[in-house]
């Protein structure tokens, strides 16, 4: 055992030492008072894109959400951009080729300010941005505002090569030369830069600790006891689970919360990517009983309940709950499977993701997971172990300075090398300050 918490520990010195920023000019030692080079650009060769994956995976734009017209409510999400400094082609002579959401405005005015400055006298033209009249294919991000085809204002094709890298560098979240004629340009949308942390609860959600009383999760301390599932499945029994630490902690951050309501009265509140434990009520819910034992609280089914809820049992993301599945709830020593009735959106201010020692969390009364972003429970149960270890080890850790922990932010990095981009939540992964 004791060789393998030395492991452990080392393991976790050498991440620390990779994930640690370089300090080249910063003091003695090679670098120390070296003027850094300006970065060299690279263009972008004939039908390159970058990043190199898929335009509408998680780690490039993202998944579409759906066409915008002028009619529809999300017609309001487009801005026009009069940017002098850009040229805008409006073929259709409509003024659809200057609407495009905010982010993709911001992303592409810096662009307009790189190609003046790399080229003096040219401008950025746009040939294509937002697509009122379908004539692109069917998910084309043309539809959301979300992409733009571009040129110089020359329309000099020796030129399309760096204009590519200079998207790339203004911000773009997917540059493609797609054609001799153009460069694509596409951006996330609004909706998840809105959304995205990870998985979070806001600050007045309440815990319920050893002994019965209740907290709100802001004032949560690591090393207090909080009530959980004692198993990965969430089908056993509860018991009063170790805070260790918190997976993320940003008091003063606004974000999109998902607000499920229950039958029971019993509300959870949590980010659209975080995972809680539902089931489809097959045979209708049924009630469960909750009694104090040796070890703890234990949970089980009464006498001619249908089996069906166990069997279905899991988690989803928050943002997927739908009316009509039940979740796990606790009122007293009592526990009970409730309808889930109604799903709504709210801004909160505050986030906060505790960490337990089983991964489970009753939150307001109802189950929830520790983790977010991932659709697999288990799966992130099992890569965070090493973190439960070292903490069950050297105790829980101390109050953590606000932010993600360095932990998630290294598996959230590599996941998105070494998973299928349909494993994670459209929403789930930061991007930027992380």
């Amino acid at each position: 055992m004791r060789i393998s918490f030395l492991l452990l520990t080392a393991s976790l010195c050498a991440l620390v030492l990779l994930l640690a920023p370089a300090s080249e000019g910063c003091g003695p030692g090679r670098g120390y008072g070296k003027r850094r080079l300006p970065k060299k650009l690279i263009p972008l060769a004939y039908k390159q894109f970058s990043p190199n994956v898929a335009e509408k995976t998680l780690g490039a734009s993202g998944r579409p959400e759906g066409k915008i017209t002028r009619n529809s409510e999300r017609f309001k999400e487009l801005t026009p951009n009069y940017n002098t400094d850009i040229i805008f082609k409006d073929e259709e002579d409509t003024g659809a080729d200057r609407l495009m959401t905010q982010r993709c405005k911001d992303k592409l005015n810096s662009l307009a300010i790189s190609v003046m400055n790399m080229w003096p006298g040219v401008k950025l033209r746009v040939t294509e941005g937002w697509d009122e009249d379908g004539h692109h294919s069917e998910d084309s991000l043309h539809y959301e505002g979300r992409a733009v085809d571009i040129t110089t204002s020359d329309r000099d094709r020796n030129k399309y090569a760096m204009l590519a890298r200079l998207a790339v560098e203004a911000g773009f979240d997917w540059v493609y030369y797609e054609s001799k004629a153009h460069i694509h340009c596409s951006v996330k949308s609004e909706h998840s830069v809105a959304a995205k942390t990870g998985g979070c609860f806001p600050g007045d959600a309440q815990v319920i600790l050893e002994g019965g009383a209740t907290k709100q999760m802001r004032d949560l301390l690591p090393g207090e006891r909080v009530l959980a599932s004692s198993t990965t499945d969430g089908r056993g029994s509860l018991l009063y689970s170790p805070i260790l630490s918190f997976l993320d902690r940003q008091p003063n951050i606004t974000k999109i919360f998902y607000v499920i309501g229950t039958n029971a009265g019993l509300n959870i509140t949590l980010t659209a990517a975080h995972l809680i434990f539902v089931t489809d009520c097959t045979g209708g819910p049924s009630e469960l009983w909750w009694e104090e034992t040796t070890e703890g609280p234990f949970l089980g089914s009464t006498h001619g309940a249908s089996p069906g809820w166990e069997a279905g049992l899991g988690t989803v993301f928050a943002s997927e709950v739908q009316p009509g599945q039940c979740v796990l709830t606790s009122q007293g020593k009592v526990a009970t499977l409730s309808v889930v009735t109604f799903v709504e959106e709210q801004k909160i201010t505050g986030l906060y993701a505790p960490l337990t020692q089983h991964g489970s969390i009753v939150v307001n009364g109802v189950l929830a997971s520790c983790y977010a972003a991932v659709d697999n429970h288990h799966l992130a149960h099992w890569v965070l172990a090493p973190l439960r270890f070292f903490y069950s080890f050297m105790g829980p850790s101390e109050p953590q300075r606000d932010g993600l922990h360095w932990y998630p932010w290294l598996l959230q990095r590599l996941g998105e090398m070494l998973l299928d981009a349909g494993h994670f939540h459209p929403w789930g992964i930061e991007q930027g300050h992380r």
